[in-house]
């Protein structure tokens, strides 16, 4: 017998390696999978919280403001950058202002009894609007209808408020796109006042209705929706 006959033979009845070629094979299947669970896990995750974000800011703006035993609550922009500052706090790793845009609006009733957008609020990057309507959509007649999908709208009662929160966030995957495509996670959230909120706010010749927010000394930065920033 050859040597090349004999090394054949020998090769053909060692079977040492079998189970690292079987590996082989299954290695790309098994690191897709393992890639695609932890892609679902932080999508799950990242939704998780920027929902949780959406209720918290809403929650959180229907209680805050200043207590007086001589008038009704005022709601002042302090109180609005406070919740802003604290939905960065409660998901830090996701950078919700770098990454996406909070609207926070306050929906009332206008003087025809329709419903309106009174004064609005926005922090983030992310160049998007409110779906329903800007500051002062809806300030006269009864077109505007609320805020919220067809089947879900969200209307406010006579003489309160509901403050109504829009999250937008750029969802990046952990790895890759191979996995799960980029997508725009979205939240709405929204909370009736709890208290007895002064709605009418300060009051100008300009804007006889009023704003709705105090800025009392020393004032604080007011973050209008027509500025994009991260703080």
């Amino acid at each position: 017998m050859s040597k090349f006959q004999n090394f054949r033979q020998r090769l053909s009845s060692n079977s040492s390696g079998l189970a690292l070629i079987e590996f082989a094979y299954a290695l790309p299947v098994l690191v897709g999978l393992v890639g695609f669970g932890l892609e679902m896990t932080n999508l799950a995750t990242t939704s998780t919280q920027v929902s949780q974000a959406a209720m918290a800011l809403s929650d959180n703006m229907s209680r805050v403001g200043l207590e007086s035993a001589l008038s009704r609550v005022q709601l002042r922009e302090s109180d609005v950058n406070d919740g802003f500052i604290g939905i960065q706090k409660e998901a830090p790793s996701l950078n919700l202002t770098s990454g996406g845009r909070v609207i926070l609006s306050s929906l009332e009733r206008n003087a025809n009894g329709g419903q309106w957008i009174h004064w609005q609020r926005c922090i983030g990057t992310k160049l998007v609007t409110s779906s329903y309507g800007t500051q002062g959509t809806g300030a006269t007649g009864t077109a505007f209808l609320g805020m919220g999908p067809a089947n879900a709208r969200v209307t406010a009662p006579a003489g309160q408020a509901v403050i109504f929160v829009e999250i937008e966030y750029d969802y990046k995957p952990l790895f890759t796109t191979l996995f799960i495509p980029a997508r725009t996670i979205r939240f709405e959230q929204s909370f009736i006042v709890r208290d007895e909120r002064d709605l009418v706010g300060p009051t100008d010749a300009g804007h006889p209705e009023g704003y709705g927010i105090y800025n009392p000394a020393p004032v604080a930065p007011v973050h209008n929706c027509t500025s994009y920033t991260a703080t």
